[in-house]
């Protein structure tokens, strides 16, 4: 097939930046494997990607395209050159806390991330094959981490339990000062994870630091948890260092508690394992929990919040600020509404790391709603 001739950076192993930028370019802009969007968006650029970007600094020369991704039809997102294999693409929706959803396309690219978080999941000490079903509770449906989740497992050969929640009903309600209602749905979320781990061999448990606390609130449920779960891994919201000590010492003591950071944009960045890997001058003694994008295809920088450029020093504070590029998707630098700590790499995980992430909240602006995802 005619793709076959054009660089292929992510199957051909080309992971030095030399190699990977400019194959991933002739990818996605050679009209005879890349998107209908991005052949006629380059078009409109005042430079030629074919041979302006060689570097990932060098994606900034595009704008901001993630706003687009709300309105155009998804069938524009599809890589021609992936398009030519068999069919296997989906669309997933992000969660909505800055608006309407924006919306990615994705076939097998997310897969082999997926299967790197379960590696590192395997460091924590997750459970692994033939030690117990997973417990799912969250988004499904549109958003991409139920699919994620369910990969997890099945990469474990075993099946994924789901309760599934809307993160926007939810959303909605806090908005709208209906505390209580959200309240009764996290209620009704867990009257039904009662009824699995009664009567499954669940080990492994998926969910929101707010649901892990009303969990704990439970007094039966709780007494489950702790009997049967040796794997807790949480994601969706931010939680503060102190909670997140609570929950891992105090709340879950018998299991692994193991948090993922990312969203449908950027995709899953895992905890890095607290012990091993060398380097670093001690930041795993000053953080918790210490996120790391997916090597070397999903990069976050963490920039000054006043100019959203200029990055900020190990240690220090600011916003994060994504990228990603795959086979079926390439999104240049965008900003999240996260505030990060960028902390040095380790040789064990050469990416810059992430910690204690917060809601980013602009000066007299409004607080983000994170709800329970």
């Amino acid at each position: 097939m005619a793709h076959h001739a054009v660089d292929h950076p992510f199957t051909t192993g080309l992971t030095s930046e030399a190699e990977f930028i400019p194959a991933a370019m002739r990818w996605h802009f050679s009209p005879a494997t890349g998107s209908p969007y991005w052949v006629k968006r380059a078009a409109e650029l005042d430079f030629d990607p074919l041979t302006d970007v060689r570097t990932w600094a060098d994606l900034a020369r595009f704008p901001d395209v993630s706003e687009e991704w709300r309105d155009i039809p998804v069938d524009a997102l599809v890589p021609v050159g992936a398009s030519q294999d068999a069919w296997d693409f989906q669309v997933f929706d992000s969660g909505g806390t800055t608006g309407r959803p924006k919306r990615i396309v994705e076939s097998t690219s997310r897969r082999s991330g997926v299967r790197w978080v379960s590696e590192v999941l395997a460091e924590h000490g997750v459970p692994g094959e033939g030690e117990g079903q997973w417990l799912h509770l969250g988004p499904t449906g549109p958003h991409i981490v139920g699919r994620s989740v369910g990969l997890l497992a099945r990469l474990r050969r075993t099946f994924c339990h789901f309760i599934d929640f809307d993160p926007r009903w939810v959303k909605a309600c806090v908005k709208q000062g209906r505390g209580e209602e959200a309240g009764r749905y996290v209620k009704h979320i867990l009257a039904q994870a009662r009824d699995v781990l009664a009567t499954q061999p669940v080990s492994v448990l998926f969910a929101t630091p707010p649901v892990l606390e009303s969990l704990a609130a439970d007094e039966r449920l709780l007494d489950l948890v702790r009997l049967k779960v040796r794997g807790i891994v949480w994601a969706g919201t931010s939680v503060s260092p102190e909670t997140l000590r609570v929950l891992e010492e105090e709340v879950f003591p018998q299991a692994a508690l193991v948090g993922l950071y990312g969203n449908t944009m950027m995709g899953i960045a895992p905890q890095r394992p607290k012990s091993g890997g060398g380097g670093g001058g001690g930041e795993r003694e000053a953080h918790s929990c210490v996120f790391v994008p997916f090597h070397p295809f999903s990069r976050v920088q963490v920039v000054d919040p006043e100019d959203t450029v200029t990055p900020v020093g190990y240690g220090e504070r600011g916003q994060a600020r994504v990228s990603l590029i795959s086979r079926d998707l390439l999104l240049p630098w965008t900003l999240e509404r996260d505030s990060v700590i960028r902390v040095e790499p380790t040789s064990a995980y050469p990416q810059d790391g992430l910690a204690d992430v917060r809601p980013l909240v602009a000066q007299g602006g409004p607080a983000a709603v994170e709800g329970v995802y």
